[in-house]
This record gives structure tokens, C-alpha cells and sequence, in this order.
């Protein structure tokens, strides 16, 4: 909540983003999900989803439905369970320079392809 606030309080020249790491106590995936899912619930209780956007990230993300195995899970890992907020306004103004902005997910999980997987895992250990 202190990183939130601070977010939205301070100039977006001076802090245009913020990444919340947790170290230790969200190693299993679903309970990361359960805080992720109460964020956005406070969000929304807060009418604040129209300044603030949530970005996840950790080491074992996977997408529903998604082969457990597929490599597309690697755009959303990383070594550390991740939330980042995102001001909305900044996320507006930046993606009106980006052709086909709906395609930045895709092109990612295609340079992963490209990469193959023995260079991914070389790369990001913490997702194997």
C-alpha cells in the first residue's frame, strides 16, 4: 500500500513505475496468485484501476490453459515473485507509439521460439 501511494503521489518524472519483489513467502504459484488477485480486488475497491495497471511476474508463472511445458510462460517469469504497477496514463502515451500494440505478446513469445529452449533455461534457470 506505502509503494502505491507513493506511486500516485509523486511526479511521473520522478517515479514513472514501481516493482514490488517479494523474496520469500509466494514461492508456490497459487499463493502468489491469491495476493495478486487481492491487489486488484483493492484497486478496484479503491477506483484506482484507471491509474494503475498490475504486471505479474514469477519464477514458475504459467498461463490457464496453456501446455505446462510451452515456452510462453518464460515472458512472465522471473527470478523473484513480481508485481508492477504500472501508472495507465504513461502505459496510454507510450503504446500510442507502438504499431499493433496487441502483437507486443506475441513477438515476445516468438523470440523465445527462436531462442529455443535450451538457451531460454540458460538464460532464466529460475523458470525451469
Amino acid at each position: 500500500m506505502t509503494e502505491l501511494q507513493r506511486l500516485l503521489v509523486t511526479n511521473e518524472n520522478d517515479i514513472a513505475t514501481s516493482l514490488l519483489m517479494f523474496t520469500q513467502g509466494l514461492e508456490e504459484f497459487d499463493d502468489y496468485l491469491d495476493l495478486l488477485d487481492w491487489f486488484q480486488q483493492l484497486l478496484e475497491q479503491a477506483e484506482l484501476t484507471e491509474d494503475v495497471q498490475l504486471a505479474s511476474f514469477h519464477p514458475q508463472y504459467q498461463f490457464d490453459g496453456v501446455a505446462p511445458d510451452d515456452l510462453s510462460h518464460f515472458t512472465n517469469r522471473s527470478p523473484y515473485p513480481t508485481i508492477h504497477l504500472l501508472r495507465q496514463d504513461q502505459m496510454t502515451k507510450t503504446l500510442a507509439y507502438v504499431s499493433n500494440p496487441e502483437k507486443i505478446y506475441l513477438d515476445n513469445i516468438e523470440t523465445l521460439k527462436k531462442l529455443g529452449r535450451r538457451q531460454v533455461e540458460a538464460l532464466c534457470p529460475w523458470g525451469k
